[in-house]
């Protein structure tokens, strides 16, 4: 799942990654760290894919990596509809750089 902050600093679901290259795992697994208590989304129910009843096993970090993604444009209730193709992460950027979602940029992973 991929989330970007909204304007109140909400963290908010912008869409469903593919399945991520193994390097690209590997590089997450270096940057991505468990998420305390308090989680935006500790409460929600996720789903194996879209229209699922299956529901995953998850590990939710903190909100704090950004990357670029390769997304279809379409959109459904403010989420990208189709999957989102993680392209790089970039540590090089906060998620204070990316605009918020709602500001008139398309979402972003954030």
């Amino acid at each position: 799942m991929l989330g970007r902050l909204d304007e109140a600093g909400i963290l908010r679901s912008v869409g469903r990654s593919t399945p991520v290259r193994p390097d690209t795992a590997r590089q997450l697994a270096e940057h991505l760290m468990p998420a305390g208590p308090g989680h935006a989304w500790e409460d929600v129910r996720f789903t194996a894919s879209w229209g699922s009843r299956t529901a995953p096993d998850v590990v939710l970090v903190e909100p704090d990596l950004v990357a670029e993604v390769v997304v279809d444009a379409a959109q459904e209730r403010g989420a990208w509809r189709h999957p989102i193709r993680v392209a790089r992460l970039r540590p090089d950027v906060t998620t204070a750089d990316v605009p918020p979602f709602g500001a008139g940029a398309t979402p972003s992973a954030g």
